[in-house]
């Protein structure tokens, strides 16, 4: 829209033909502004939140201290476990050593036979 239809002044014929409009407060003034800071009392207090913030703390820790606990008795019920059958693996162990050290010593009796003083 033109300034003419905004200000029913058909044909003006310079803009200083056009009355003045100056923007300026309203009568009796605007309202006061609160610029001061405005801290809300409604909601649970910094102690509740504390309180509660603790508690859940407090439980996670607890939880985890049973996780913990069940874990520890798991790897020791493995470790009993295999301190149970090792006498039988070491023993499984000890003849295959004992083969393979005979085995090794046929061998380098074989091997070494030509050789004048060698002792197996």
């Amino acid at each position: 829209m033109t300034e003419a239809v905004i200000r029913n002044k058909p044909g003006m014929a310079s803009v200083k033909d056009m009355p003045l409009l100056q923007d300026g407060p309203p009568p009796g003034g605007f309202a006061p502004v609160r610029y001061a800071r405005r801290i809300p009392n409604k909601g649970p207090s910094a102690v509740a939140i504390f309180l509660t913030a603790f508690g859940a703390f407090s439980w996670g820790m607890y939880q985890v201290g049973l996780g913990n606990k069940a874990r520890r008795e798991l790897k020791e019920e493995k470790y009993a476990a295999r301190r149970a059958i090792l006498p039988m693996l070491q023993a499984e162990e000890d003849e295959r050593f004992v083969k393979e050290w005979k085995k090794y010593l046929e061998d380098e009796a074989r091997i070494m036979k030509d050789v004048p003083g060698w002792k197996v």
